[in-house]
């Protein structure tokens, strides 16, 4: 486990506005965090002086606001790469992990993946490293297959390595499960895909914000994130992708910005990443996701996971005294995300979110756009409390009071 000087809560919350409200005339209890975390200050003030001071198109004027706002989107991308360990012509800024995993379908799928062949993932995946990856194959005639889990809900290690003996051209993985909180090791993963001839693609959604990440250590081809999930504006994210395989794909959109020269029966394609940033790109959020970088990174992404790790440990621990809750996911805080799903004897989890809601608990609850995982747990959705900087075990404590009253309001 990550030993480090722990948080101080209180000093954090107070960077946050939104924290301050109330709801339904009680303290906001926000534990939702895996669906989108709130903004602190210093994210907020960036949009703002964005847009009072030096609002304007980049890449293209010579003007003085022209060239500050270049300056400032490019600024943005350094940091963003060097947070997670790549160089800035190695990230694509996009609006999200959606995005991302649309852009590769086609921009890389099109293009190298044939009639007939394999790609793998797993069935706990969110539906954006799943559904793209269907008609990817619908498209081109390739067989999708998908790795199980095991009963604690970790990956089926045999299984993947039986899979890889198929020679996928594509093995697409989350690092970490928005549903189970599962921290898959996708170092090892993308080692023997790799080994097996496969590009690889990680959805790190719910790992970038939660937890120190290297994309060159872990040894993918891609990795994508989003920025509303890390204390970032929403609209903005990212793909980190190898040089090489971004260079020799296709453009995803036509437009301005992503050329180098058109006419009027061929055009040729700008250098990478700007190959794949057509039209005017989303440069105040670019720059407010600069702005979330520099405030993990002044905490220390060291200290965010062991924050979260205690916390799990404490929620674990704690909610295990709420007769009649059911817990999803592994229970090792060392592999497990800031995520507890759960559901509350046979009440539903929406009527329980509900009830959770009048005491200003905030959760989230359905399916969690991970239909097959739900199919594999047995249930139709389940409630979710996730957790990031500004919670603590005061979150926790109000969360298992508000599920108290529900049990005595359902006679759960």
């Amino acid at each position: 486990m990550l030993k480090s000087e722990a948080l101080d809560v209180q000093k954090v919350r107070s960077d946050f506005p939104i924290l301050l409200r109330k709801v339904h005339g009680k303290r906001l209890v926000y534990l939702d965090n895996a669906a989108t975390t709130q903004k602190p200050r210093q994210v907020i003030d960036a949009l703002v002086d964005y847009y009072s001071r030096i609002n304007s198109n980049v890449h293209r004027s010579v003007h003085t606001l022209g060239e500050e706002a270049t300056a400032a989107y490019e600024g943005s991308r350094e940091k963003v790469a060097r947070f997670v360990g790549a160089g800035p012509r190695e990230l694509v800024f996009v609006r999200g992990t959606t995005e991302a995993s649309n852009l590769v379908r086609f921009a890389w799928g099109e293009k190298f993946v044939r009639k007939g062949d394999t790609v793998v993932t797993t069935i706990m995946e969110h539906h954006s490293n799943i559904v793209p990856w269907q008609l990817l194959a619908r498209r081109v005639g390739a067989n999708l297959k998908f790795v199980g889990l095991l009963r604690d809900g970790t990956l089926d290690l045999d299984e993947f390595d039986a899979a890889l003996k198929e020679a996928p051209s594509l093995v697409a993985v989350t690092h970490c499960s928005n549903v189970l909180g599962t921290i898959n090791d996708v170092r090892s993963i993308c080692s023997k895909a790799r080994t097996a001839g496969a590009t690889t693609f990680v959805d790190g959604a719910q790992a970038v914000p939660h937890m120190p990440v290297n994309v060159a250590e872990i040894g993918c081809d891609f990795y994508a994130f989003s920025g509303h999930k890390m204390l970032g504006p929403t609209g903005i994210g990212a793909l980190v992708g190898r040089k090489d395989l971004l260079a020799a794909m296709e453009p995803f959109q036509g437009g301005g910005e992503m050329i180098r020269e058109v006419f009027l029966d061929h055009a040729t394609w700008n250098d990478v990443p700007y190959k794949f940033e057509a039209g005017t790109v989303n440069i105040a959020d670019s720059i407010g996701l600069g702005a979330a970088v520099d405030y993990l990174t002044a905490i220390g992404m060291d200290r965010v996971r062991s924050h979260e790790m205690r916390l799990v440990k404490y929620s674990l621990e704690t909610l295990a005294g709420v007769k009649g809750l059911t817990h999803f996911g592994p229970t090792d805080p060392s592999r497990k995300g800031g995520v507890i799903s759960f559901n509350l004897a046979d009440v539903h989890p929406h009527d329980l979110a509900t009830i959770l809601d009048d005491d200003g608990v905030a959760v989230r609850a359905g399916h969690h756009c991970a239909q097959p995982l739900m199919n594999w747990l047995g249930v139709a959705a389940t409630c979710r409390a996730s957790f990031h900087v500004y919670n603590s075990t005061d979150d926790v404590d109000a969360l298992k009071s508000s599920l108290e009253r529900a049990r005595g309001i359902f006679r759960a």
